[in-house]
């Protein structure tokens, strides 16, 4: 697994908004947990992860919210998924652009500087839910778009990006892939993230 070439400890930090902190699921369903979970049964030992993520909350509120944490600079793993809620409150990208890349950095610093100890997820596409549905001719745009964003800065900072969109993008196809508040994943959803990120982290 990559991220345990050199992992300074076996703590697990998130970083996000409702789709980390898995709005409309049980604790143990939630992506991050999952992931722990996963981890575990390939033979590492994590602690339950530390999930700094909060429903509605935009790449400035969750700056706010890790400034506000004082955490040390010693998780053996952090991950970033933030920028559904600047999109749809219509905050600009570019602006989106400054914010996710002082996130990263901070999320690089709270690896203890190992670059191969974080990853970012993309953001799911809530068009292909009941919620969004409706206007999905402008939603999938946008979060393409954003997305496309994030993917630049991380891959030119040289971390790992973990691309789930085309799952959540089965929304609609599997219901049981979308809560049942009709607009967040499912527990099974975040299985199948949980699949792929897996399989990134260990190849």
């Amino acid at each position: 697994m990559k991220a345990q070439q050199s992992m300074p400890s076996n703590n697990y930090l998130a970083l996000g908004d409702s789709y980390t902190i898995g709005e409309s699921v049980a604790e143990q369903g939630r992506w991050p947990n999952q992931l722990v979970d996963s981890l575990r049964s390939h033979g590492m030992e994590f602690s339950k992860p530390t999930i700094i993520a909060t429903t509605g909350w935009r790449t400035d509120d969750l700056k706010r919210a890790v400034t506000a944490a004082h955490l040390k600079n010693e998780y053996g793993l952090v991950s970033l998924l933030i920028g559904v809620n600047n999109q749809y409150q219509g905050k600009p990208a570019d602006q989106y652009a400054v914010e996710f890349e002082e996130l990263l950095k901070t999320a690089i610093r709270l690896a203890g500087g190992k670059r191969e100890n974080v990853f970012v997820v993309s953001i799911p596409d809530y068009g292909y839910t009941p919620f969004g549905k409706p206007k999905q001719s402008v939603i999938s745009p946008a979060i393409d778009e954003f997305n496309a964003v994030n993917k630049r800065i991380t891959l030119a900072s040289g971390i790992n990006y973990v691309d789930i969109t085309d799952i959540s993008r089965r929304g609609l196809q599997q219901p049981e892939l979308v809560a049942a508040d009709g607009l967040h994943p499912s527990g099974k959803m975040y299985a199948l993230w949980v699949e792929r990120i897996v399989e990134d982290l260990t190849h």
